[in-house]
């Protein structure tokens, strides 16, 4: 209700702007709404601040131009965009800066138990024990999800219909990825030895 409220204000079309003026307020308004925002903002929210028929990927172009050579550029990751800091300044930031505690710090098998989620999902633990041929702890199950990289998915349709795993949007911010569909190849990743854990393909 107030996001309809705050549109009804907003003049998207600024006619009383000349058009170079009109477009460069345009991309300040999608660099202010990337900047206030802690997750990728979808195409369809970014063109409610914007005129119409105004594009809104020239707009993440011009902008990401724009940002050229500064120490945060505009991504495109989970089904939106937004802004973060490039990773040549990870260090500096680490050294000055409390950002908390951001490191996935991963192990190799967390990695692995991870990749099979994302590969079978929505999947039961007795779907992973299938994969690695041992139990999944919960411990492991309960480090991802407290990292936001799964969440659980729905009931398994079969006898005291288990929980099943999927990964988050989180996962997709933490992995550079647009969507599923980007994950790499599974064969590649067999190849360079990736997926050695997984019994099946």
């Amino acid at each position: 209700m107030a996001k309809d409220h705050a549109d009804q204000k907003l003049d998207r079309e600024l006619e009383d702007l000349p058009a170079e003026l009109r477009w460069r307020e345009w991309m300040r308004r999608i660099e202010a709404v990337l900047f206030a925002s802690s997750a990728p903002v979808p195409r369809v929210d970014l063109a409610r601040v914007v005129g119409q028929g105004a594009s809104v990927d020239l707009l993440i172009d011009d902008l990401a131009a724009d940002l050229e050579g500064r120490a945060f550029e505009v991504a495109k990751v989970a089904g939106g965009w937004m802004l973060r800091t490039r990773p040549a300044y990870a260090a500096a930031i680490r050294t000055a800066a409390d950002v908390g505690d951001q490191d996935l710090d991963l192990r190799e098998y967390d990695v692995a138990v991870l990749s099979a989620i994302a590969y079978h999902q929505p999947i039961t633990r007795d779907g992973l024990k299938d994969i690695f041929g041992k139990e999944i702890s919960r411990d492991l199950i309960g480090r991802l999800h407290a990292q936001g990289l799964i969440g659980t998915g729905p009931r398994a349709p079969r006898r005291g219909a288990p929980y099943t795993y999927v990964t988050t949007e989180q996962f997709l911010i933490a992995f550079d990825l647009q969507s599923l569909q980007d994950l790499p190849d599974r064969e590649q990743l067999e190849d360079a030895g990736l997926t050695r854990h997984e019994s099946r393909t």
